[in-house]
């Protein structure tokens, strides 16, 4: 028999705690019988009699076997993680024991949970908003201090309350607007039509700074791409192990040592770069390898978010430079241009980039102006100052569903402007709120869900 879960009258139970050998292992146990499945298991007390929110020590059984020695917390509906009885049994983080654990629970009428789907019962059982539940696997996954503190931001409700306040006001309007048609034959109007107007021209600005935070938010969430692109000996392979601190790349003087694309991580304020050393670029060799790393770098050109180009400062016409630049802007690519080798420069050639904009001149040998260089791809990628207080869209469902919320206010504003009778107005605002509740949950499916929690880890 169903329930409002869709079926999930049972209980569950999954590792909490990764694989592998540790001090301890958490198990959690969600549902209905959560308390009397585990009593069964733990004699030393009657768990359905202790408060919620208390910790108990003593031996787990299944049957006249002792499983081992552990910790229960009980947690009571509903005033648990997923608004259901929850319990969670701290044993020794061996593997054979915490699958005897999980094994034993199972024949005693858990059955085994599925990713995310701890965190879907707290979803459909109130305790959390869709925003908020994806903010859950966002934490998990986090591994800057910004990620992190966006996850929590989202997690806690913040983009939740941004969302709660537009629909709050535009359902308010709503009401007002179904309420006319009721009355249709008398002609009036309860809606004020310049409030709305006022109203839809704040929603339509507040959804479009949402929007706008996405490129900060998904350089948050993901990291940026950024692809070393140049000729050989450029000195891409020194810039890159400069960046990193670390001899990463094999550095050589002769032409094509890198054959293949190195890919790294840089942490810079926050943000993950993931920076990517590729073949250098010229005209294909007898040398088949070398033509594949260079086809190889042409791709992850333009895969990337961001294209460092790199060029020994007295080897590079500026004519060339010129042709490298438009073929950048006329594939829409994102770029900035180093200079390499500035140490080595002479004097006819110093002053022959000025015209260049916003050029990095850099020794990437002598870790001269490298701080420039992450300072630029840091102002490239964010568009300014860190600042992760406000609220930032991170997730792209999240994004598609605000574009569609953006293009419908402005069809309630231009329906305004137009004076269109109510029931057309009505059908607009309509729209307008079904896209918001797409992005919190009080519109979905279940396999939108089943989409959504999937990507969740097990036990969580």
């Amino acid at each position: 028999m169903q329930d409002k879960l869709g079926g999930w009258e049972d209980t569950i139970v999954a590792l909490a705690t990764p694989q592998g050998i540790g001090a301890i292992g958490v198990i959690r146990i969600s549902g209905t019988k959560a308390i009397s499945i585990v009593n069964a298991m733990f004699l030393s007390k009657e768990l359905g009699n202790q408060p919620s929110h208390t910790l108990h020590v003593g031996l787990l059984r299944n049957g006249k076997d002792v499983l081992d020695e552990v910790v229960i917390g009980i947690f009571k509906n509903p005033s648990s993680y997923t608004g259901e009885d929850i319990i969670e049994i701290s044993c020794h983080g061996s593997p054979f024991v915490q699958r005897k654990v999980l094994d034993a629970l199972v024949q005693n009428g858990c059955r085994l949970a599925k990713p995310g789907e701890f965190t879907q019962r707290a979803f459909l059982n109130g305790k959390l908003d869709l925003t908020q539940a994806e903010a859950v696997a966002d934490l998990i996954a986090s591994n800057t201090d910004a990620s992190r503190d966006t996850a929590i931001k989202s997690m806690r409700g913040g983009f939740s309350k941004t969302l709660s306040g537009l629909r709050e006001k535009l359902i308010r309007f709503s009401a007002m607007i179904e309420l006319e048609l009721d009355f249709a034959q008398e002609d009036v109007e309860f809606a004020d039509r310049l409030q709305l107007q006022e109203l839809i021209a704040t929603l339509l600005f507040s959804t479009n700074q949402l929007l706008e935070s996405f490129h900060f938010g998904n350089a948050i969430k993901n990291g940026v791409q950024v692809a070393i692109i140049g000729k050989p000996n450029a000195g891409k392979s020194t810039l890159l192990n400069t960046l990193l601190n670390e001899d990463r790349a094999i550095v050589s003087a002769i032409a094509g040592t890198t054959r293949d694309t190195i890919e790294e991580v840089l942490n810079i304020e926050g943000i993950l770069f993931r920076l990517i050393d590729t073949a250098g670029i010229r005209a294909h060799q007898a040398d088949v390898v070398e033509n594949l790393g260079i086809d190889k770098s042409y791709e992850k050109m333009r895969m990337a978010d961001l294209v460092l180009y790199l060029f020994d400062v007295n080897e590079t016409s500026t004519a060339e430079l010129t042709t490298v630049c438009q073929d950048f802007e006329k594939q829409k690519i994102k770029y900035v241009l180093v200079a390499n080798k500035h140490d080595q420069q002479t004097e006819g050639t110093a002053n022959q980039f000025a015209n260049f904009k916003d050029l990095i001149f850099i020794s990437a040998k002598q870790n001269a102006n490298i701080d420039l260089v992450k300072h630029t791809l840091l102002s490239l990628a964010i568009g300014g100052k860190l600042n992760t207080e406000s609220t930032i869209v991170t997730n792209a469902r999240h994004y598609e569903a605000l574009k569609k919320l953006s293009n419908a206010l402005a069809d309630v504003q231009q329906a305004m402007d137009n004076n269109l009778p109510g029931d057309l107005l009505a059908l607009d605002i309509r729209q307008c709120l079904h896209y918001l509740g797409l992005i919190t949950g009080e519109v979905t499916n279940e396999d939108q869900l089943d989409f959504i929690f999937t990507k969740f880890c097990i036990g969580k």
